[in-house]
């Protein structure tokens, strides 16, 4: 069987809430190698039994590696669904973005329905109509129909050195009302910045943008926000 096809037959199996599962893994799984019942109940909003039970579920289908300790990772075959959930996910976006104007703040909700629907070839279609993206509306990268995917270069704006010019590269996009703020005070993805100072008691920086007015970000708002 060909890998593409190996690619798209399990996720197929998978019922919507085993996918957000695995969705949630993956997007966990980026800052540890294992990701614990409490963070992913934490995550998807459900208790730790439901959690555990589905942990066990999923390492039946081969999907996880399940250890009581330790926590959860996810298996070759469970990396290889994930990628193709978040493939579907960022296509919409990105076609409620470009083609039927949707805000930036409203397309991940309604991603996150379209994401379950399970055709291939309306996905591959829906590549082709938007000239084969590599990035989303939020500047996240799209897995290809291989499950690869750019490796972003952008850093944490926290990261980012004082006196330095950046240019805004990916926001975080599961918060619709920090999506909002970010339109608010007029930040775009593209937008060249200047970091003038950071606030050494909270962390809070102020910064300068191309051709506006300087504007204070505190450090939870910096965190969600990557540039390179």
């Amino acid at each position: 069987m060909a890998f593409s096809n190996y690619f798209c037959y399990y996720a197929f199996r998978m019922t919507r809430t085993e996918e957000n599962y695995i969705k949630a893994i993956f997007h966990l799984e980026a800052a540890d190698d294992t990701v614990s019942t409490k963070a992913i109940s934490e995550s998807l909003q459900l208790n730790a039994a439901s959690v555990t039970d589905m942990f066990k579920k999923l390492g039946e289908q081969k999907l996880v590696v399940y250890e009581k300790s330790k926590g959860v990772r996810l298996t070759e075959k469970g990396r290889k669904s994930a990628l193709k959930i978040i493939r579907r996910h960022r296509l919409w976006e990105t076609f409620l973005f470009e083609k039927l104007k949707f805000s930036w703040d409203e397309v991940h909700e309604v991603a996150e329905q379209l994401e379950h629907v399970h055709s291939d070839l309306l996905i591959e279609k829906l590549d082709a109509l938007l000239n084969y993206p590599r990035v989303d509306p939020h500047g996240d990268p799209i897995p290809d129909v291989n499950g690869k995917m750019l490796e972003s270069k952008a850093i944490s704006l926290v990261q980012a050195k004082t006196g330095q010019f950046y240019k805004v590269a990916m926001v975080k996009a599961d918060s619709t009302t920090f999506l909002k703020y970010v339109n608010k005070i007029g930040l775009s993805l593209g937008d060249v910045i200047k970091i003038k100072e950071v606030e050494e008691f909270d962390g809070s920086m102020r910064i300068q943008l191309s051709g506006k007015n300087e504007i204070v970000l505190s450090r939870q708002a910096a965190l969600q926000l990557f540039v390179k």
